[in-house]
Formats: structure tokens, sequence, C-alpha cells
């Protein structure tokens, strides 16, 4: 068999261009594309690690704040759970040292008022006494304790201090008349005494007025001119109850048992 050499150079120059056709319109787009498409899958893939890290570390910042945030929380919790506790025991403080306040409020008041109590009741009792003392008086005022009375009087006109004999003996010397006032009529020889003490104490020539005071409770009064000097019984009473009344509330104002002593003391050597 003869080979046709030009049919095969055709031939095979039909296959080159053929060749070249399915290379220049065919495989090429294709390669182009297969590579165009792999790049794009590159690209997604890449754009899916990053996207995938990016999710990553936004995970792990969230994971980071959700811990902060749960020691912040215990921070806040475990603060506010103190102060809560330092509140509770400020307030149970605050209302201890109230109710102590108010009962020692309440207390003292108590003691105000038992001392009250038991100042009026005091000064009631010692009143009473001194009163029911002075009806005694007053009852036995005319009886023959009224003629003691009269030489207590002459006695004590003997021995006046200085300044009231003198105050006494000035208004003698000015006044005519002497006026003396008993709580009950005076014998004559009662009357007698004391005209008698007056002239030897103050003036000889005075006149004597004697008169009855039926508020006089045992004792003299005399009177002469503007001066007075009285010894009586209700006055002592008076003197008494004043007294009374200072040692009671001497007594409740904080004097204790020491300080009435000295008081009473003092009183008694006075």
């Amino acid at each position: 068999m003869q080979i046709d050499w030009l049919t095969v150079a055709a031939q095979i120059v039909n296959f080159l261009v053929l060749v070249w056709l399915l290379q220049r319109f065919l495989y090429r787009p294709i390669t182009n594309a297969m590579r165009r498409r792999e790049e794009r899958i590159e690209e997604r893939l890449a754009e899916a690690k990053a996207a995938r890290e990016e999710a990553e570390e936004e995970a792990a910042s969230l994971k980071r704040k959700k811990a902060e945030l749960e020691e912040s929380k215990e921070g806040i919790l475990s603060s506010a759970r103190e102060e809560a506790d330092e509140l509770r025991e400020k307030l149970k403080g605050e209302i201890r040292k109230e109710m102590e306040e108010k009962r020692d409020a309440w207390r003292a008041h108590l003691a105000e008022e038992r001392e009250a109590f038991v100042s009026a009741l005091q000064r009631k009792a010692g009143q009473q006494i001194l009163d029911i003392t002075g009806h005694i008086l007053a009852e036995y005022a005319d009886m023959e304790i009224s003629e003691r009375l009269v030489a207590t009087f002459a006695d004590r006109l003997a021995s006046l201090n200085p300044d009231k004999r003198a105050k006494l003996t000035e208004a003698a010397s000015e006044a005519e008349t002497a006026v003396v006032e008993t709580g009950a009529a005076l014998t004559s020889s009662a009357k007698r005494r004391i005209t008698r003490a007056l002239h030897d104490v103050l003036s000889s020539d005075i006149d004597v007025d004697y008169r009855e005071d039926e508020e006089m409770v045992l004792g003299v009064r005399l009177t002469i001119g503007g001066v007075t000097a009285e010894w009586s019984a209700a006055r002592y009473l008076d003197r008494l109850r004043a007294e009374l009344d200072e040692a009671i509330d001497l007594g409740s104002h904080g004097g204790g048992p020491e300080q009435e002593h000295v008081a009473t003391a003092e009183r008694g050597s006075g």
C-alpha cells in the first residue's frame, strides 16, 4: 500500500489546526474559567477562614468579657453584701443606742417622779406634824405655859444683841408707848413682869399697852414705833417649816445623806 504523504501532511495540518482551534476557543476559556473559579473558591475560603478567625476572636473576647463580668459581678455582690452588713450593724447599733437612751431617759424621769413624790410626801408629813404641833400649842397657850413664856420673853429681852437693843432703845426714847401683843390675855403678874423688864432694859418712863392677837400662837410681840421684836412658837414653827422645805429641796436636788447632815449641823450650830 502506497502512502499518500500529501494527504498525511494535510491531515496533520488539519489536526494541528483543530488542536489550535480547540485550545483557542474551548480549552483556554474552560481552563481560565476553572482558574477563576478556583481563585474565587480560594478567596471565599480565605474569607471564610478570616471570618472564622474573627468569630473565634470575637468568641474569645466575649468569653473574656463574660469572665470579667462574672468577676465584676462577684465583686459587686461581695461589696454590696459587705455594705449591707455594715449598714445592718450600724442600724442595730443606732437602734440599740436609741433604746438605751430612751431607757435611761425613762429611768431618769421615773427617778425624778419618785423624788418629787417622796419630797411632796415628806413636805406634807412635815407640815402636818408642824400644824398638829401648832394646834397643840394653841390649845395650851392660855395655861401656865403662858407664864413661862412671859419669863422667857423677859430673859430674852435682857439678853438682846447690841444692835437690836440699840434700835429698841432709840425707838423707846422717841415713842411714848410700847405695844405688847399676846395670843391670850395675860395675868396682872405677867403684865407687871413684862413692864418691869421693859423699864429695866429700854426706858424707865415708857408706857406699855397690852393687846391680844388670836393669830399669835404661844408668843409675845413687842412693837415700839417702827421696831418690832417677837418671840413666839408660831415664829419658831415658821422657821422649822422653812428649814424643812430647804432640807427636802436639798435632798431632791442631789444632796446625799452627808450633805443633809452637814446642813443640819450648820443650822443646829446657828
